[in-house]
């Protein structure tokens, strides 16, 4: 993709640009939004990463002033702002913005990102070649014609794809799919959309923790003209009319907060929704596909998810389990990535060594598959070498006891733990095992989170309410 990136601070523009060119995209850096839009009039770009907190001009401000440049109109845009400027970020979705990033940049999150918008560009690209008027589609990345292009390695994989192929065939049936994050939930969820032939039918994503609850309505059901101040005139739809014959997938389900559950229930059940500010009743048809890296069944216990929207999504239910539970998948993953990064990077590496290979093998993987093809990634892209060695895993801190495979499934305390006299903070030993955790991973946000098995917002919230106690 030819990607405009645009920051005032040149050293972290300089290292984000130098890790997209690695991953083979065309980078041209600028110094602020004055500058970002006398380039729009000089070349093509296919995504817009811009700061927000920026002189002389916004990213906002930005984004605002390229509604109104012809070239700009097809550029999916992507503001990176730090935590204390999210209602900034939020105005910008409402403006037309692709998506958001929180400062620090996270890797991860950035190669999912990109990896997102180069599947909406090709949608475009496609939209415009057919000149049709037809919802663009999302291209499976999936077949069933060879398993090993989908990493279907170990048995408990097999089970869930012969399943999930099943789930295909009856799209009457939801889906509710768990499993910790990065093992995979979204692309069994393509493949029961897609199963094992392309299909011309809509799958649109959602992220129930990317927006805030009064944002996340509007995007969902879409709102009538004039329903807010700030919205677009005509109105706009939302991913239900855009999933419509299709599937829509919602991720992290467990976020959704309570009062829209009760509408998502209403859809599942009546297959119908108002738009936000509106009072037609839509009819819709479009199969519900949920994922959480949370079990249910514990916030129906806390009061945070409804009985019926779990027993509705519950008829058809998939739990993969994590990558450390799966060891015989470990290689044939890696060898998969290995290929697969040497041949689109034009790099060399064919083989892994043995030493190499028993660390990957004990190695507990946290971060699961997504962790393992982001190493993988690094190690190619930063070594010119023909084979995985050891050296190359020394980031993965194997001798650390809370890394240890042995240690991963063990319980923090005993069955018999003994409980002070009188009374206990648990609100202490909460922040505690938050800030542990946050020590764990270098200050890392993103993985705290994910290691918590708690969405970033939340994390915030709680390391806000520890500054604010102080």
């Amino acid at each position: 993709m030819n990607i405009l990136l645009v920051d005032d601070e040149s050293r972290s523009r300089s290292h984000v640009a130098e890790f997209l060119r690695k991953l083979g995209h065309q980078v041209v850096e600028a110094n602020d939004g004055t500058e970002a839009l006398e380039l729009f009039n000089k070349q093509d770009f296919n995504l817009l990463l811009t700061d927000n907190r920026m002189p002389r001009m916004s990213g906002l401000e930005l984004l605002h002033k390229l509604s109104d440049v012809p070239a700009a109109k097809k550029v999916d845009k992507v503001l990176f702002t730090a935590y204390a400027d999210v209602d900034s970020s939020i105005a910008a979705i409402r403006a037309g913005a692709f998506d958001y990033l929180l400062k620090p940049l996270d890797i991860d999150e950035l190669v999912k990102t990109t990896e997102r918008v180069a599947q909406h560009q090709a949608e475009i690209r496609g939209q415009a070649n057919q000149q049709s008027a037809a919802p663009a589609q999302v291209k499976p990345d999936i077949t069933n014609s060879d398993a090993s292009k989908v990493g279907v390695f170990s048995r408990q994989m097999k089970q869930i794809y012969s399943l999930a192929l099943k789930l295909h065939h009856n799209r009457s049936i939801p889906v509710l799919i768990e499993g910790e994050t990065g093992t995979g939930k979204e692309l069994v969820a393509r493949y029961i959309h897609y199963g094992e032939k392309n299909n011309n039918l809509p799958f649109v994503a959602l992220n129930c923790a990317a927006l805030s609850s009064s944002i996340f309505e509007s995007e969902l059901f879409g709102y009538e003209a004039g329903t807010f101040s700030g919205g677009l005139p005509q109105g706009k739809k939302g991913k239900l009319d855009m999933a419509n014959g299709g599937t829509l997938f919602l991720d992290e389900i467990s976020e959704l907060p309570l009062n829209l559950q009760a509408k998502l229930l209403r859809v599942l059940q009546e297959k119908e929704f108002y738009r936000v500010g509106g009072l037609k009743l839509i009819k819709t048809d479009v199969r519900i596909i949920c994922a959480s890296n949370q079990r249910l069944k514990n916030l129906i216990q806390q009061g945070l998810f409804r009985k019926d929207l779990y027993y509705r999504l519950n008829m058809g239910y998939i739990y993969i389990p994590p990558l450390r539970k799966q060891p015989n998948a470990i290689i044939p993953l890696t060898r998969m990535f290995m290929m697969e990064i040497s041949e689109q990077a034009n790099r060399r590496f064919t083989k892994i060594d043995s030493q190499a290979a028993r660390i990957l093998r004990t190695y507990p993987w946290p971060g699961n598959v997504r962790e393992l093809r982001n190493t993988i990634e690094w190690i190619v892209l930063m070594n010119d070498d023909t084979t995985i060695r050891l050296h190359h895993l020394d980031k993965l801190r194997l001798n650390t006891p809370e890394n240890t495979a042995e240690n991963l499934d063990k319980r923090i305390l005993p069955d018999d733990f003994f409980l002070p006299p009188g009374s206990m903070d648990l609100d202490k030993l909460s922040n505690d095992i938050i800030l542990k955790a946050l020590k764990m991973h270098n200050g890392n946000k993103t993985a705290t989170a994910r290691y918590l098995g708690i969405s970033r917002s939340t994390l915030y919230y709680r390391l806000q309410l520890m500054e604010d106690s102080k």
